[in-house]
Parts: C-alpha cells; structure tokens; sequence
C-alpha cells in the first residue's frame, strides 16, 4: 500500500471521525425540545432522531456536498491539498470538542467551512477560496436563526388561533403525539443537511488524491460514490444516537419553557428551514435554525420568557466559530507543512 493511500485513508476516518462528533454535537438539535417536552426519554428520543438522520439520503439530493466540495479550489496535481482537508477537519473538531465541553451549541457546519477556509488560505492565499461559495455559507449565519424564528412564530400564532377553544389539557395531549412526528420532520432535514457535509469533504480529499476527477457526481446507484453517502450518514447516525447531554439542557431547557405544543411549532419551523437550504444546496447550521425556531415561538407567549442572557452567549458563540476554527486549521496546516 502507497503512502498516499494510506494518508488518504487516514483523513477519510478523520473526516467520519468529524461526522460522529457532529451527530454527536447536534443530537441536541434534533431533541432537545422533545426532551425537555418530557414526550420521550432522552435514550427513546436519540434512538428516535438516529433513525431520520440515517433515511435523509434516500430523501435529499446531494447538493450540499457539491457546494463543499468546490468551497476550496483543489488542484489534483498538488497532494498537498490532502493536508488542507485535514487540517479543516481538525480545526472544526477542536471546535466542537471544545463548545461539546462548554455546552455551547454551535454550528458544526460554520466550523467546518472556517476550518477548510482557514487551512486553503494558509497553502494558497486568498485565491485558493472560491468566494461566491463561502459567502452563501455566511449568509445564512443569520438568515437561518431569522427564518426560523419567523416561521417558528408564524406557526405558533396559527396554532394558537385554530385551538384557541380547546381544552389545555387537549392540545397538550395532541401535540404530545404530534411531537414525534415534528422531531422526526427535523431529524430528516438534519441528517439531509449535516451528512452531507462530510460527504463533501471526502469527495474533496479523493479529488485532490487524484483518485477522482473534478466532474464526480455522488450517486447511490453508482457503487464508487454510493460508499460515501451511506458511510456518513452512519456515522452521523452513530453519533446522534450517542447524544450530547450538555447542550440539551441548554438548547431545550434554558433558552425558554417549553411545551408540547411549542416543541412541535419549533422542530417543524426548522425542519422547513432545512428543507429550502438543502434544496437549494446551502450548507446551513441546523444549530442555529432550531434555536432561532425556538425563540420565535417563545416570543409568542412572553418576551420575558426568553432566557437572553443566555441566549446572547450562543450567538457570541456563532460569531467566534469561523475565524476560532479558521485559526486552528491554519495553524495545524503550518505545522504539517514543517514536517510534511
């Protein structure tokens, strides 16, 4: 086996390694609301969203991983790429260890692009980025928050309307079921945006090994590509099933009160969200979309409810995620550059 096989394979488990941590890092997305809701125990609930994130890719084109893919211009002639995808993937898994730690929830998707963005300029300059790509990323750092929190509130009120003659009791035990359905709505759409994240990433390290051409399509019908798709969605799937306790708390138990029928207005807002940036091939944080859908349905009922504080130190916490990712992967790519 060559060196560069085995380099490659190396950063391919890095890179599922990233993908764990991010289904890890993220379970709270999918769950937090259906936790704290009480609807099904945290194991039941991880179990539940694992599933969904598995099923996305029979569901989602995968345009998200094109987009990826080409945020770095990759030249197949210089190996040495190989060492600015891994480098990306360490940033952002430094990063995601370490907001895991804090029980901050960040974006696991902004790490990625900061840490690929952060690790091409170190090789190549500023001209190694394609710029059209990256800044659609950072649109949506926040357009995503903003459109689920509207849509979040937009379906709240309608919700509050429609059973506005019903019995409390009622609409809690409806909603009860009708969150199963909600998070299973999200998990989808996370599992549809997040994997394949990962899935761009290795297509990028297996053009810049030259084992593929720059015009590679992933396709589940093509054995050579179809190993990919399924290999992260596992991964992510693994990882959401192993959950990350600390950012539940934060994300469905002190941001604001919840209810059932608030759990089930907030996962749907974000799995819509979701479901327009994977359509239109954006890789957006499903992080910051379910917290945006969150405060939006909060807003509903009481301004005051809203934990800001806290709230304000997730937000700081987005800001900082892609120059903090940038730094390390430009820093780690340095150092492979002294030895390699």
């Amino acid at each position: 086996m060559d060196s560069l096989l085995i380099v490659v394979i190396i950063a391919i488990v890095i890179a599922l390694l990233f993908d764990v941590i991010n289904g890890f890092h993220d379970a709270a997305n999918s769950i937090a609301t259906i936790v704290s809701t009480k609807v099904l125990s945290p194991r039941f609930a991880v179990l539940w969203a694992a599933f969904f994130n598995f099923i996305a890719m029979f569901v989602f084109a995968p345009k998200v991983a094109d987009t990826i893919s080409k945020i770095v211009k990759i030249d197949s002639k210089d190996h040495t790429y190989i060492y600015v995808v891994i480098a990306g993937l360490l940033g952002a898994i430094v990063w995601d260890l370490l907001t895991w730690w804090l029980g901050l929830p960040v974006s696991s998707s902004h790490a990625l692009i900061g840490g690929l963005a952060g690790a091409g300029i170190a090789h190549a300059g500023v001209d190694s980025i394609r710029w059209h790509k990256l800044v659609e990323a950072m649109t949506f750092i926040p357009l995503a928050p903003i459109i689920g929190a509207g849509l979040g509130f937009g379906i709240m009120i309608i919700v509050y309307w429609a059973l506005r003659k019903w019995h409390p009791q009622k609409v809690d035990s409806v909603f009860r079921k009708g969150q199963l359905f909600s998070a299973a709505l999200y998990s989808l759409g996370h599992g549809g945006n997040d994997a394949q994240k990962t899935m761009g990433i290795i297509v990028a390290l297996l053009i810049a090994s030259g084992y593929y051409s720059k015009d590679v399509q992933l396709d589940l019908t093509q054995w050579n590509t179809a190993w990919i798709i399924y290999a992260c969605h596992i991964a992510m799937a693994v990882g959401t099933a192993m959950g990350g306790w600390k950012i539940v708390k934060t994300m469905g138990m002190k941001l604001t009160k919840l209810k059932p029928v608030h759990g089930f207005c907030a996962e749907t807002a974000g799995a819509l969200t979701l479901y327009l940036a994977t359509a239109i091939g954006i890789p957006v944080s499903t992080t910051h979309t379910i917290a945006g859908s969150i405060v939006g349905v909060g807003m509903t009922s009481n301004l005051n409810g809203i934990k800001w504080k806290i709230a304000s130190k997730v937000v700081v916490s987005w800001i900082i995620t892609i120059p903090f990712s940038a730094g390390v992967a430009a820093l780690t790519y340095y150092t492979f550059a002294m030895f390699f």
